[in-house]
């Protein structure tokens, strides 16, 4: 299993580019936000429990992906470092340990353009960060950074559309358009 690795900050087009990468090239989409919505079935956001049952969907969902040959995964996830590295070196460990590959993706973008973006009636719909004093008060937590790997693919979305981006994620990880039959088999 090949694990696209999308991370960024809130709204620099993790899940847009998502998409249009899948548009593009098979595979399956594990949403950071799925994890959270359904950690919300069980518990506050952020009560105790909550992160840690967000973490467990992500860590099974990958899991059950690398054992039944699912070929690619695109995640999306809001990286901070240093605190999310623990989850990210799971991550990475469990993708390595089933024979996998994890490709990290940094978008960024200028915050004029998340500005621009971050009111978008879907990320409110979705109780996603909607507005920059939401964004400011995470900062003051988190940072947003690129994983602390050597071959993270770092990524202006301010500069180019969804697709540009999706096809240089293409480009620089050697990915193919075959995965189609491999992930209906794999389906089955």
């Amino acid at each position: 299993m090949k694990l696209v690795f999308l991370h960024g900050a809130p709204a620099t087009g993790k899940l847009t580019v998502a998409k249009a990468l899948l548009d593009a090239i098979s595979g399956r989409l594990l949403d950071n936000h799925a994890a959270i919505d359904f950690a919300r079935t069980m518990f506050d956001f952020g009560a105790p429990g909550f992160w840690d049952l967000v973490h467990q969907v992500r860590l099974s969902a990958l899991e059950l992906a690398a054992r039944h040959d699912v070929p690619l995964v695109v995640m999306t996830f809001c990286y901070s470092e240093p605190t999310d590295r623990p989850s990210f070196e799971q991550f990475e460990a469990l993708v390595r340990r089933n024979g996998g590959q994890l490709l990290p993706v940094f978008l960024y973008c200028s915050d004029e353009e998340i500005a621009r973006r971050i009111a978008n009636p879907d990320r409110i719909e979705r109780r996603k960060t909607a507005s920059m004093e939401a964004l400011n008060s995470f900062r003051l937590v988190y940072n947003d950074a690129p994983v602390p790997r050597g071959g993270c693919l770092k990524l202006n979305s301010e500069i180019r559309s969804a697709a540009s981006t999706a096809e240089e994620i293409i480009r620089s990880f050697g990915l193919t358009r075959s995965n189609a039959r491999e992930l209906d088999k794999a389906s089955r």
